[in-house]
């Protein structure tokens, strides 16, 4: 018996991935030797019971019976199905395998995102490059005011001195060290971004907090003062605008800080939830055994959650926190941990936030696929236009490192690639962020470059990459800044790795940047790469249509109206050789010789392709 279904072909499925709520989708399938008396299309809605839709018979096609139906889809939601024979053996049903075939009895119901009509993003955030900043460690620009910041910190001396990562006398980490990185910094630095080709900055937190990282905020209203002040936000925002850079602010809800306004554990602001039973802020916290026992983020004392829901804490991020930094010139939000935000919301928060400006974003930390993540037990409504425009790319980061380091197959990265564009809504795809490398994770070039991890802390403080190393480690950076640019979606820089730092995870990751010149060829790269995005239409908002996977070889078109741009990556010990009748746009580790075109390992190219 043979059964054919490509959920990605159109031959099969129209539209192709996602669908709106009110449009229609026709489903087709072809049978050989299956001696059916019938095809059932099962559709249902997570968590429901599935419907059986009857396919109609239509002409047999080389030999093969032909089946197809049409759905209409009525509401938004998170939609499954499979496919059951009558045949006179029985029932048999046909679910998908974990390359997307199909397989008989036993596997995986295909997946379908029903989104809301009215979303679309406008089109001038579709593949934008990003480039994230870790304010305190980017660069500093005149002196810091130190007066109000909150106390015990420390200012290194020098720009050259590693994080601070041990214990104090108390056995705690503080993150109270600073380097000094503030607005005025990130402002002298706003031409070498657009040079570099940014078109969007992501900041870590800005907002008066104590740590270094401030994901602890003490006051939502204020800019940390040895960043600067709201002013100087405005004119960051205001000078980014002028360079046709738009600014996106960081935004943590879950918890606060202890040592902040609202739950002033140390009673240095007066009226905090901890001290006072009466005050304001009271109700935000879930006190266990008052004041000593509260619910905090991942046990993390300084840390205490905040009941989201609150009334009172809605009406203050809804009405003042995120409309008043939109109005000093923000163009959105990334969400910090945005799966342990209740739905409401974070509807809530997205319908205020266009409110007040329609064109503004709302971005989500979400490490595993949008489309169908279960948090706690609860099924997401992330990616059906009404809660995030899209999310933090961690899991084509993943693939991408997994196929540079050669741990994975370039069948496994086609897969995990078009698995989201078929589960993200288009705009969704093309707005994602593309990372590499974040606060949260180690920095590419290392990753890359390491052959073992060093067991203890003060040996990852002090590693650096040798020779031979980093040279690998940079052939494989070509590679997956090359897949990061030329996938949907927009490439995030973190700060630091276009010149090539090197750092393990947190607080090495968090260095210093400054005036600091690194690796020219590295630099190159990615404003290469940035200038092919940034002109193309087909890479910032196009198509994408597999070519094939296999031997470590991955070829994919991206398409958009008359332009057609070949991407090809290698990551075979062996030389692959192409025919080449096109202008190479962009190439690494390849040479090229009249029409052909030859690939070494790690090589990458994209190709302008003459569309009939």
């Amino acid at each position: 018996m043979e059964f054919l279904f490509d959920s990605r072909s159109k031959h099969f499925k129209i539209p192709f991935g996602c669908i709106k709520s009110g449009e229609t989708l026709t489903i087709t399938v072809y049978v050989k030797d299956a001696g059916e008396t019938g095809v059932l299309f099962k559709l249902f809605e997570d968590g429901k019971e599935p419907i059986c839709h009857e396919m109609k018979q239509q002409e047999q096609k080389n030999g093969y019976n032909v089946y197809t139906c049409s759905v209409v889809f009525e509401k938004t939601g998170l939609f499954f199905y499979y496919f059951t024979l009558s045949a006179c053996e029985g029932f048999i049903n046909i679910f998908r395998d974990e390359k997307n075939r199909p397989v008989l009895h036993h596997g995986s119901s295909w997946q379908i995102t029903c989104y809301a009509p009215s979303y679309s993003l406008h089109k001038e955030w579709l593949g934008r490059v990003m480039y994230q900043i870790f304010p305190d460690r980017f660069n500093k620009q005149g002196d810091c005011d130190t007066s109000d910041k909150l106390t015990p910190f420390y200012l290194h001396e020098s720009p050259d001195e590693l994080p601070v990562y041990e214990p104090d006398e108390t056995g705690i980490i503080q993150n109270n060290d600073f380097f000094g990185g503030n607005l005025q910094g990130i402002i002298e630095k706003l031409p070498y971004l657009k040079n570099l080709g940014v078109g969007t900055i992501y900041l870590n937190p800005v907002f008066k907090a104590f740590s270094n990282h401030r994901y602890d905020t003490a006051d939502y209203l204020q800019v940390d003062p040895l960043l600067g002040t709201n002013d100087d936000f405005r004119r960051l925002c205001e000078s980014a605008h002028n360079l046709n850079i738009k600014v996106i602010l960081d935004g943590v809800f879950s918890h606060t800080g202890s040592d902040s306004l609202y739950f002033d554990i140390h009673n240095r602001f007066g009226m905090g939830a901890y001290h006072n039973p009466d005050s304001p802020y009271r109700s935000w916290y879930q006190f266990h055994d008052y004041p000593h026992h509260y619910a905090t983020w991942w046990g993390i004392s300084t840390l205490p959650c905040t009941d989201e829901m609150n009334p009172d804490f809605c009406n203050f991020i809804f009405g003042k926190v995120t409309p008043y930094w939109l109005s000093l010139g923000a163009d959105g939000w990334r969400l910090d941990v945005a799966d342990e935000l209740p739905e409401a919301f974070l509807e809530k928060l997205y319908s205020t936030v266009k409110q007040k400006n329609p064109e503004a974003i709302v971005l989500g930390e979400v490490w595993e696929d949008a489309s169908n993540k279960i948090s706690y037990g609860v099924r997401r409504r992330y990616l059906q236009g009404k809660s995030l425009d899209s999310v933090m790319n961690y899991v084509w980061r993943d693939a991408i490192i997994r196929f540079a380091r050669g741990e994975a197959s370039a069948e496994d990265l086609q897969e995990a690639v078009m698995t989201l564009c078929e589960h993200y809504p288009p705009d969704s795809l093309h707005t994602a962020m593309n990372l590499l490398s974040t606060h949260d994770t180690p920095r590419i070039l290392t990753t890359l470059g390491i052959d073992f991890v060093p067991e203890s802390k003060k040996d990852r403080a002090i590693f650096r990459l040798t020779d031979a190393q980093r040279t690998l480690g940079k052939n494989r950076l070509f590679l997956a800044a090359f897949l990061a640019f030329c996938l949907p979606g927009s490439p995030c820089i973190y700060y630091g790795d276009e010149i090539g730092l090197e750092a393990f995870e947190d607080p090495f990751n968090r260095g210093y940047m400054g005036s600091i010149t690194g690796d020219d060829e590295i630099t190159a790269c990615f404003r290469s790469l940035a200038d092919m995005k940034n002109q193309s239409p087909a890479l910032r908002f196009g198509d994408l249509i597999p070519l094939f996977a296999e031997n470590g070889l991955f070829a994919f078109y991206r398409i958009e109206g008359t332009e057609k741009i070949l991407c090809l990556v290698n990551n075979n010990d062996k030389p692959r050789h192409f025919h080449a009748d096109g202008e190479i746009l962009f190439g690494k580790n390849y040479t090229q010789k009249d029409n052909e075109l030859i690939l070494f390992q790690y090589g990458c190219a994209a190709i302008a392709v003459t569309r009939q």
